[in-house]
């Protein structure tokens, strides 16, 4: 019960946030969607259930990929939140459909929807709970890639660096952005359609809400289908590894490494080359001392590390000279 416990504190919170904060907007979404018949409301409505029903599985899958690795599974269950992401992806797609479906369905058959206040109310609503998940995503984000941001630089830093938060976050981050813009979308829609006669902006704004989701489908399939292949870690996070490994004295070179990113965490494998003359026990000194440097970073799941003497040719090329990349950063 108590390791149950301590995975649940590891798993994601955007993703439990956001799952409780959409279920709590899809009722409300559903109930005003049915009093009034609003096209857009409904599709505002589908989005939030697929939100949420998404961000369940994530936080599901966030709590599992903590688990440690074991005899039969060696690496971790770093990919795990891979799948579940997958699913959520899934989920959304039909969500889509059906959206874009109820769009097409108001162009042709437009409806005048009631309950103006009811709307206007939920939706106000809606974009609030949506926006305070969305900031907290953004928030999640700069902590993860251990970004030095505050304030408004948090919004740009999140933009630049979402593509290394973990995989749970990246969803939170793409689907609240986007429920936001939706509920916006479906505002103006209701505005508009109460008080001018034009009934047309209903089943565009339908259309273009089931298309942002379809943008969702997109960016979060792609992201984790290479997750579950295996990809590579980005260039900052090799070019930071890289400097901590060169950074002991007796490390001259590094002759070869791979780096792959699961989830959250990173694998690292290498050969590095060491000052000539040194004992065998010496040795394997300095490569425990480089591999345990590498291991106190928490993002770090695993490091195999290899030892050659000097070859006296440069191998791994140095990073230019700029800023320090996050990742390790103390």
């Amino acid at each position: 019960m108590s390791s149950l416990l301590e995975l649940l504190k590891k798993g994601n919170t955007s993703s439990l946030t956001a799952a409780l904060g959409n279920t709590g907007i899809a009722i409300l979404k559903a109930v005003a969607a049915s009093m009034s018949g609003s096209g857009p409301m409904f599709a505002s409505a589908m989005h939030s259930v697929a939100d949420a029903i998404n961000q369940g599985f994530v936080f599901v899958g966030s709590v599992l990929a903590e688990r440690k690795p074991s005899t039969k599974f060696p690496v971790g269950f770093g990919r795990v939140i891979n799948i579940f992401c997958m699913i959520a992806v899934i989920v959304v797609s039909i969500m889509a459909y059906e959206t874009i479906k109820e769009g097409f369905h108001l162009l042709t058959h437009p409806a005048h929807a009631s309950h103006f206040w009811i709307n206007f109310a939920v939706l106000l609503i809606a974009i609030a709970v949506d926006g305070v998940v969305w900031v907290k995503a953004m928030k999640e984000i700069v902590h993860e890639t251990r970004v030095e941001a505050k304030g408004l630089a948090v919004f740009a830093a999140s933009f630049k660096h979402v593509g290394r938060a973990a995989p749970p976050t990246r969803l939170v981050f793409y689907e609240d952005l986007v429920a936001t813009l939706g509920s916006a979308l479906a505002l103006i829609a209701v505005l508009v359609s109460t008080f001018t006669s034009v009934q047309v902006l209903d089943g565009i704004a339908t259309i273009l809400i089931g298309c942002l989701m379809i943008g969702v489908v997109f960016k979060v399939g792609y992201d984790n289908m290479v997750g579950l292949i295996g990809v590579a870690a980005p260039k900052v996070i090799e070019d930071k590894i890289a400097q901590v490994i060169l950074s002991d004295p007796h490390v001259t070179d590094i002759n070869k490494m791979r780096i792959i990113q699961e989830g959250r965490f990173y694998h690292v494998e290498g050969y590095i080359e060491l000052t000539k003359g040194l004992s065998l026990a010496d040795a394997d000194d300095i490569k425990f001392r480089v591999r345990d440097r590498l291991l106190n970073d928490p993002d770090i799941s695993d490091v195999i590390l290899g030892i050659i003497e000097d070859n006296g040719i440069q191998d791994w090329k140095k990073p230019e000279a700029g800023g320090t990349p996050p990742l390790l950063q103390k």
